[in-house]
């Protein structure tokens, strides 16, 4: 692939991108909430909470209800997703194969805390091919939708905002990535993907959308699409 507009570096999400997190932490998110009293269940965590932070997902729990969470529901809730993840967390199909043969600079770009970014590549044996280029929330004033994170992991591969290639499944990441003026493919392949998600993550902003990650190679090489 040749001209200006070329990519230079793959930014991927990692929930519901690298690994097929997303239906288990929904799960054990909304089993936790319901037995304090906020009753929710999975399908209503993920269509409520998928691509955000977990201290923005309880700020909102907590402005929707109008009351406030038990003091030691966060940690709880971290001890249980580490656990279920340790038990159950499997990679996104094709992944690995993906990873491979990709001929261009990568990093991972997520919500999560570095830990937990750290831990679930480790369990599903992708981290070997994405470290040290790990970046999260964390290390930003605003999480996703806002464009800080994207506009950090770029600044720290030395790559220029239009240069880069988002991979995102959730709608607060591809604004994110617009917002910080990327290219976004919007991915609907993770088991958490509803039937509409192709649509709606193009109604987002996605330049391309695709459900196979054996398709990204091949996406990254055909002509760029300049942002809106």
């Amino acid at each position: 692939m040749s001209g200006a507009r070329a990519p230079m570096l793959v930014i991927f999400d990692c929930d519901g991108v690298l690994v097929d997190s997303e239906p288990i932490a929904s799960r054990v998110l909304a089993e936790a909430l319901s037995e304090v009293g906020f009753p929710l269940t999975a399908q209503q965590a993920i269509d409520r909470y998928t691509g955000i932070s977990v201290g923005a997902v309880l700020a909102r729990v907590e402005a929707e209800w109008g009351r406030r969470l038990p003091a030691d529901f966060a940690a709880l809730l971290g001890e249980r997703d580490r656990a279920a993840f340790a038990a159950e967390l499997q990679p996104v199909s094709g992944v690995v194969e993906m990873l491979a043969g990709l001929d261009l600079p990568r990093c991972v770009a997520s919500s999560g805390s570095i830990e937990k970014i750290r831990s679930n590549l480790r369990i599903t044996g992708l981290l070997p091919y994405l470290e040290p280029h790990l970046f999260s929330a964390t290390m930003v004033a605003r999480g996703k939708p806002a464009p800080d994170l994207f506009l950090h992991a770029a600044a720290m591969m030395a790559v220029p905002p239009a240069r880069c290639v988002v991979v995102e499944d959730s709608l607060a990441g591809v604004r994110a990535a617009r917002a910080a003026g990327m290219r976004v493919f919007g991915f609907h392949g993770g088991g958490h993907a509803r039937p509409d998600a192709a649509a709606a993550l193009q109604a987002a902003g996605a330049t391309r959308v695709f459900s196979r990650l054996c398709e990204l190679p091949g996406l990254l090489a055909s002509p760029a699409q300049a942002v809106d």
